[in-house]
């Protein structure tokens, strides 16, 4: 049985004696036979039982899970911007980091808000985390991106891709990275250097850390906000962490 499977069990048990009033006495002196017995009866009396243990669960779950978020960004914080594609105000009081996908719709849909982010906040810089987790041609996207950042040509081909009509995959990638101009026999073998191979482990690496398994996920001060996020929300949210 997982962790979970034996979290709500005990749940489970525990609002059954709750809500008929059994103490842990009385429980101790029953076997397991009758507790299931007991949690069966009682959960085909009141089915509402049920639905109270899974909201208990999900209320522990999400906690563990804020915990563990919290740690993580502590330990972490200093990681985020090693080895990664800075924008904004590099020396700003704010930063904001987007773990995002090439192929995932969301991301792109994030762009206008982010860009509109940079273009209005002086306060803020922004820090890219290449997360392609939505199969091989989002790796050779981002593989693609990071090695731009060799000929100056990150941002110009990281706009585009996040502007392409379809599927990142290779033909597109190189369609792409030759449309804004980089030299494609170079780009190819930089997509193979240890600092992309560094950046994108680095990028799960901090990922799992932190939980995250969608995109894009923002982290901005303490807060870990996964989808999209609206310009004026992100905005309210980086004045309140600029120093008075």
């Amino acid at each position: 049985m997982s962790l979970a499977r034996r979290d709500l069990s005990k749940i489970i048990l525990a609002t059954v004696f709750a809500a008929f009033s059994f103490t842990t006495v009385a429980a101790q002196e029953l076997n397991e036979a009758d507790i299931k017995r007991l949690a069966l009866e009682a959960i085909l009396e009141k089915p509402e039982i049920l639905i109270e243990a899974l909201s208990i669960l999900q209320e522990r779950e999400n906690a563990a899970l804020v915990e563990a978020q919290s740690t993580a960004l502590t330990e972490l914080r200093d990681d985020f911007a090693q080895n990664a594609p800075i924008f904004g105000n590099l020396d700003g009081s704010v930063t904001l980091v987007e773990f995002f996908d090439y192929n995932c719709g969301y991301c792109r849909r994030a762009e206008p808000e982010v860009k509109a982010v940079l273009e209005t906040s002086k306060d803020v810089r922004i820090v890219y985390r290449e997360f392609p987790i939505l199969g091989p041609g989002s790796e050779i996207a981002a593989r693609a991106s990071l090695a731009a950042r060799n000929q100056g040509k990150y941002q110009q081909f990281h706009e585009a891709m996040m502007a392409l009509n379809g599927q990142a995959f290779e033909a597109s990638v190189m369609e792409v990275a030759g449309d804004v101009g980089l030299d494609l026999e170079v780009l190819k073998t930089d997509m193979q250097s240890d600092l992309v191979n560094d950046h994108i482990a680095a990028s799960l690496r901090l990922a799992e850390a932190l939980r995250i398994t969608g995109t894009p996920t923002f982290v901005l001060g303490d807060e870990i906000i996964p989808g999209v996020i609206e310009r004026g929300t992100l905005l309210e949210k980086i004045a309140a962490l600029v120093p008075e």
